[in-house]
């Protein structure tokens, strides 16, 4: 009875997403500061995720844990969990993995998962994270220089295989590796010197969608391959946590905003603002950095390679409708555990 009004909850939610998604407290609205500034309307891209964005990934992910429910009304195979750790990126802006001086942000989620047998799962996911780089923080001095930086925060949702090498139901700890598809939504920002958060990709800081520019703006909502491993303990039948590290493929290198050469100050500066210039090039900020803003075509950032995020964390997660008497600190086995917490009628 209890998965069968998990059920009904979720049609109701996955409807009322999928019908009306002003109703999401989590985004928030910035001051029109591009209106103040450049004359630009804010468009709905200046949030901390856009509507149509939020609602189908929430969607995705709600319809995901509605699908996997109902397939375990009676198999009582769903595992529900939840994840929490550290979040970071590699690209133009950080010169190591998991940077210091605030780089590294922090990671959080929910999972859904299905075991399709003892060693296989099937899991839904829904993370959120916040990563960001800056020159200012690095060590090389002609990148200290460029004064450039980002922040974004993101949410993913995913559908991932998991294969664990050993049998949680006969062993206490086992190595696993996972892969799949995610959907994920980000959106860079940076701070001016006076302290205002501006959004990055509407201004176009490389040219992006110019009249005479080759380059299309980025979309903010994008595919990735999730991929990644860790160790996982068994608790007892039902508990268990793992250390998990997670990279994600992207198929672009805008996630800082970015990637190639700048744009004719000119051309940025009538369709986008003075804000634009400001934004796209900030060595002038920096003491003993050069005033001028570069010619067209000037290198930017390093197309050589894509960037891409990362999580590091905990992963803990539960079996619904297992034999749990003894709670979280129940006794494991040992050896194989009927999932229905009783071997099956002889007859």
């Amino acid at each position: 009875m209890v998965v069968i009004s998990i059920r009904f909850r979720l049609i109701r939610i996955v409807a009322r997403l999928t019908s009306d998604c002003s109703h999401f407290s989590l985004i928030y609205h910035e001051s029109d500061f591009l209106s103040k500034h450049s004359g630009i309307k804010s468009p709905s891209g200046l949030k901390f995720a856009d509507n149509t964005a939020m609602k189908k990934i929430l969607s995705l992910f709600l319809l995901t844990v509605f699908l996997l429910t109902t397939a375990t009304i009676s198999a009582q195979s769903l595992h529900v969990g939840v994840f929490g750790g550290t979040s970071s990126y590699s690209g133009d802006l950080v010169e190591k993995y998991f940077p210091g001086h605030g780089q590294t942000k922090a990671a959080f989620g929910v999972t859904a998962n299905y075991e399709l047998f003892d060693q296989i799962f099937l899991r839904g996911g829904l993370t959120y994270a916040r990563v960001g780089g800056a020159d200012s923080l690095g060590e090389k001095p002609n990148l200290k220089l460029r004064n450039l930086s980002f922040q974004s925060s993101i949410l993913e949702f995913s559908v991932l295989g998991e294969f664990y090498l050993m049998n949680l139901y006969n062993r206490r700890y086992s190595p696993y590796l996972f892969g799949g598809l995610a959907l994920y939504h980000f959106d860079p920002y940076a701070y001016t010197v006076t302290g205002q958060k501006v959004f990055l990709q509407p201004l176009s800081t490389e040219g992006q969608g110019l009249p005479g520019y080759t380059n299309k703006p980025y979309k903010l909502t994008q595919l990735a391959i999730p991929f990644g491993g860790g160790i996982k303990y068994a608790i007892n039948d039902n508990f268990r946590i793992g250390l998990e590290f997670g990279l994600r493929k992207l198929f672009t290198d805008h996630l800082d905003d970015l990637s190639t050469n700048f744009a004719d100050q000119t051309d940025l500066l009538n369709a986008k603002g003075q804000l634009a210039v400001d934004m796209a090039y900030r060595e002038d900020e920096v003491v003993g950095g050069n005033p001028s803003y570069p010619a067209k075509g000037a290198q930017r950032g390093s197309v050589e390679h894509k960037d891409f995020y990362y999580t590091l964390g905990l992963h803990l997660t539960y079996r619904i409708g297992g034999d749990n008497s003894g709670g979280i600190f129940s006794n494991f086995s040992g050896k194989r555990k009927y999932k229905s917490g009783c071997p099956p009628n002889p007859m």
